[in-house]
């Protein structure tokens, strides 16, 4: 199976972590290769949806498009296309979730999931955790609402980021504390899924900490 994989430097660099030498793919530069491939996966897909304008008719390749920030039901619909039958998964291919054993997995067109768990076997992936096909999936969600949390006990002073990390870490078993998590993950990463997922559903809970902002304006202007 040819394997072609489009990604930004930072995710390109979490899937090389993840796949090592046992996975044979070619980064490629420009979703339009994709008709080139058997699988293609774009990892930087929800924040670039226009491409599903290069992704539609094209029914040879099964695409893993990473749809933490958006849908490909949306994205097509925003580029006035319907699904005809494409071969369209859905993936968390955020840093710190891709390199897991199990792949977080939407099914937005209903399609059979037996050739997308094979794939995710050749991948080196134990198993698919399948989920509704909705912005934010279950991970990212709640992994960065839990970061937003965080950032308002900084911000009303009740401890300090150090202090909220271990009470996470020894508290609740989390493998890393909620600012750890970010610095993992990227603060672009956790503000864009918090903004994706408050446009989506309104709730206060994702609404982004006005601390979290700051830290997220100061890193763009330090760039």
């Amino acid at each position: 199976m040819q394997t072609g994989i489009l990604g930004s430097a930072s995710a390109m660099q979490a899937w090389q972590q993840f796949a090592g030498e046992n996975t044979s793919y070619t980064p490629v530069q420009d979703s339009r290769d994709a008709k080139n491939f058997d699988l293609f996966i774009d990892l930087n897909f929800d924040t670039n949806p226009e491409r599903i304008s290069h992704y539609a008719g094209n029914i040879r390749t099964v695409f893993l498009l990473n749809t933490v920030c958006c849908t490909a039901e949306s994205a097509m619909v925003a580029a006035g296309l319907k699904w005809s039958g494409e071969t369209i998964f859905g993936i968390n291919a955020v840093p710190t979730f891709l390199q897991r054993s199990l792949l977080e997995i939407s099914n937005p067109f209903g399609l059979d999931t037996k050739g997308a768990e094979s794939i995710a076997h050749s991948l080196g992936y134990a198993a698919c955790e399948w989920v509704q096909s909705r912005v934010g999936m279950v991970t990212p969600r709640i992994v960065c609402m839990i970061i937003n949390e965080a950032f308002y006990t900084l911000q009303e002073g009740t401890a300090g980021a150090g202090d909220i990390d271990a009470a996470m870490r020894l508290g609740t078993n989390y493998p890393m504390g909620p600012f750890e998590w970010c610095d993992k993950m990227g603060l672009d990463y956790v503000y864009t899924i918090l903004d994706a997922v408050y446009t989506d559903t309104r709730e206060e809970r994702y609404k982004i900490c006005p601390a979290l902002k700051q830290a997220w304006v100061r890193s763009q202007i330090s760039g």
